[in-house]
């Protein structure tokens, strides 16, 4: 479809303008990590790096960071194998009730986080503490796997019913097992579907902090919830900001990576 001229100027403005909206309060908050001030003073009176140098050996930062990095993985690697399987049992194979599964698993990444945390809280606290296990690492790793299936189910599903079944039983009737079929064929053409929504959870998983808060007891501190407890602190407001920003830069990767799998997926390209 071709544009007029004033068509094309005005959805170069349109655009322009939400891009800005999105990404102005990022770019304040990178500049704001090169700030000499401790505050959030505005403009910044000079350029430094010494924030810099003290936030990437910050204690409560790195074991923050660590702790995060855990929780992610460990959630990750659970959403793997469950979301993928949920996506098979659906995809695949009929049984009473299937749609109903569908909902259910869906289910808790629409919810609000709040509800989500207190819904787990309670079931820990009656499931768990019985048997002496607290509030620690283990249960935010649990509590991030409830929403980041979400992210592997939905991704795995809609490649599965993209691709079909045709190549799956042309492969049963060359006499291939069921495992051959699954390695040789199913695997090679979800296997980006895989990644890009590992990133993807991942990524939720890393900078949640609501759910983290009635998961993650006293013992534990993730990353999100140590910029949040720091935020606000004398003289932590520069080294939030650092933090922050190598956030920013460092969330580009598994985003971007994702993009360019599901580009690759659609036009026809295979990972």
């Amino acid at each position: 479809m071709k544009l007029s001229r004033r068509a094309q100027w005005l959805l170069g403005v349109i655009t322009s303008v939400v891009v800005i909206f999105i990404y102005l309060p990022l770019i304040v908050v990178g500049i704001n990590s090169l700030n000499p001030s401790k505050t959030f003073s505005w403009p910044p009176a000079g350029v430094t790096f010494t924030w810099w140098g003290k936030a990437l050996h910050n204690e409560g930062v790195l074991k923050a960071l660590s702790t995060s990095l855990k929780a992610g993985l460990g959630a990750t690697a659970i959403a793997l194998v469950l979301g993928t399987c949920a996506a098979f049992a659906v995809s695949r194979y009929k049984f009473f009730g299937k749609e109903t599964i569908s909902l259910l698993v869906v289910l808790p990444i629409a919810l609000p986080g709040i509800v989500t945390g207190i819904a787990l809280n309670s079931a820990f606290r009656t499931l768990f503490e019985p048997f002496g296990i607290g509030f620690g690492l283990f249960t935010v790793v649990v509590g991030h796997a409830t929403f980041c299936i979400v992210v592997l189910y939905n991704n795995v599903l809609a490649r599965l019913r993209r691709i079909g079944t045709t190549l799956e039983e042309a492969s049963s009737d060359l006499g291939a097992s069921i495992f051959q079929t699954f390695r040789y064929v199913t695997f090679p053409m979800i296997r980006s579907a895989l990644v890009a929504g590992s990133l993807l959870a991942f990524a939720l998983s890393f900078d949640e902090i609501v759910v983290t808060t009635f998961t993650s007891g006293a013992s534990v501190q993730t990353l999100p919830q140590w910029i949040f407890n720091n935020l606000f602190r004398p003289n932590q407001a520069p080294i939030v900001n650092v933090v922050a920003t190598i956030l920013i830069i460092g969330f580009m990767v598994p985003v971007w990576l994702s993009q360019k799998l599901s580009e690759g997926v659609s036009s026809g390209g295979r990972l």
